[in-house]
């Protein structure tokens, strides 16, 4: 298997054990796309990785990623305001990236970038307020598949 769909399922694993009660579609659904509504408990759609031109060091031959994960998250809102909502998800998903840098051993480094808040148009719903970031993780292999 390539690495970089081992680096995606290892995301998505986290995911869903940092936010268990929350919706989530990711890399085994149909194309990712957005259901007609948002789960009122918070939902969470992970993107297939994208892959950065890597660097590449020869004999032996070795390629250095940085794997970018996309992650959108939205949720209802509710009487706190739907920002402080929003920013209590994505620190939710955060924090086990925090605790374990190294993906158990998987990646060289993982990190989240900032948060920023969306626009979701939903077919056939409201505008909802969401928010994006991406799971930024870097690692080396010995094949470019």
């Amino acid at each position: 298997m390539a690495k970089s769909y081992d680096v995606d399922k290892a995301v998505v694993d986290l995911i869903k054990l940092a936010v268990p009660d929350f919706a989530i579609l990711g890399l085994d659904d149909d194309g990712g796309d957005r259901p007609r509504r948002i789960d009122p408990r918070g939902t969470v759609w992970i993107r297939d990785g994208e892959l950065a031109e890597p660097d590449i060091d020869l004999s032996p031959a070795t390629y250095h990623y940085s794997h970018r994960i996309p992650v959108e998250i939205a949720a209802y809102s509710s009487s706190e305001p739907l920002r402080l909502v929003l920013n209590r998800m994505a620190s939710m998903i955060a924090a086990p990236i925090k605790a374990d840098r190294f993906l158990g051993g998987l990646v060289d480094y993982i990190d989240v970038t900032a948060l920023e808040l969306v626009s979701i148009n939903a077919i056939g719903a409201q505008t909802q307020k969401g928010g994006m970031f991406d799971i930024v993780a870097t690692y080396t292999t010995d094949s470019p598949l």
